[in-house]
């Protein structure tokens, strides 16, 4: 057990508290006043979307928009503080609503590409190399609107085309099975991995496993992870938690299931997770219900869960649970991986 543990989150997860059926709830917080608790909340580095640290870029030109993300790098300096990595937000402009890399529009496709290749030049400027993407759109609503074998064509050329444009970037796919769309192209990990392989360069590409996207898929979110491990493309995670094949809830760690947290933690512990400077991403919202004074707790409490299932995992007998794998009693083992979260 040997991994390295540096934590971050995106300054979407300090929100205010809307949802589909109901207004904000809680007080809007600048950006610069939210860098100021991740210090304080012990995290290390910042997720971004590519109009988190420049607002409006598709108003600006090229050069503008590395001359506001240069600004925004002087602020996480400021702070001692790390861009992890930078995800074009391709799904709330009206030239994605049929998929930005998929749309049936070409114009619409060099829009999602030419994006694309802006947020390259937003990481460069705020010090990372980390594209993450996240095909929210790229998918359908009825199986007949698109060719899935040309969609996914699609979203390779895609991908080639932002490799070619800088050769240090690495591209880090985000899977999720549904939501918004009905059905998107690029549902697990497995998928983003095979994808990868087509790739002009598939050394450059990798995945981000969020939580809860693996288990909208029915799937576990550490066996995706020890999955990505194997071919060493876990170069980010996601983690939340999640109440069942519903709706992304983006729940704090552990809240729901902390067997299934702890197994996240063990694997990630066991294969030297973070040894090449990988961090540990927070994808976690506050409840609703939350006071704009406490509103921060979910990331705090997420953190704090992760280090007490780590410190529980490390505290285990591995010679008694490589007796009872050897055994197949696993029944005993079972007992005892539940005697141990419970404190006994």
């Amino acid at each position: 057990m040997a991994g390295t543990f540096k934590f971050t989150f995106g300054p979407w997860n300090i929100h205010e508290g809307s949802d589909p059926f109901g207004p904000t709830v809680r007080e809007t917080i600048g950006f610069s006043k939210k860098l100021d608790y991740y210090k304080k909340l012990g995290f290390d580095g910042v997720q971004f979307h590519d109009d988190d640290a420049v607002p409006d870029m598709n108003d600006l030109t090229p050069q503008q928009i590395i001359s506001k993300a240069k600004e925004v790098k002087k602020l996480l300096d400021d702070q001692g503080l790390t861009a992890e990595f930078v995800a074009p937000r391709l799904w709330e402009d009206a030239r994605t609503i049929d998929g930005g890399y998929t749309s049936n529009e070409a114009s619409c496709r060099q829009y999602a590409i030419d994006r694309s290749k802006r947020t390259i030049d937003i990481a460069n400027a705020l010090g990372t190399d980390l594209i993450v993407l996240w095909l929210a759109r790229e998918g359908t609503y009825i199986r007949e609107s698109k060719d899935s074998k040309l969609a996914t064509e699609r979203i390779i050329g895609a991908i080639n085309q932002m490799l070619e444009y800088d050769p240090k970037a690495r591209i880090c796919i985000e899977p999720k099975p549904n939501e918004p769309m009905d059905h998107t192209y690029i549902p697990t990990t497995g998928h983003a991995i095979a994808l990868g392989l087509l790739s002009s360069d598939h050394k450059r590409v990798g995945v981000n496993i969020e939580s809860a996207h693996a288990i909208l898929a029915g799937l576990d979110p550490s066996d995706e992870m020890g999955f990505a491990l194997t071919f060493n493309k876990l170069w980010t995670v996601h983690l939340n938690d999640q109440n069942g094949l519903k709706f992304d809830q983006d729940k704090s760690f552990g809240s729901v299931d902390l067997r299934r947290a702890f197994n996240q933690v063990r694997i990630l512990d066991k294969h030297n997770y973070g040894s090449n400077g990988e961090f540990v991403g927070l994808d976690v919202k506050a409840m609703r219900s939350q006071r704009d004074a406490v509103a921060t707790k979910h990331l705090s409490n997420s953190r704090e869960i992760f280090m007490k299932l780590l410190e529980i995992s490390r505290s285990l007998n591995d010679e008694f649970i490589a007796q009872c794998t050897a055994e197949r009693d696993y029944e005993e083992l079972d007992l005892y991986i539940m005697k141990s979260l419970l404190g006994k």
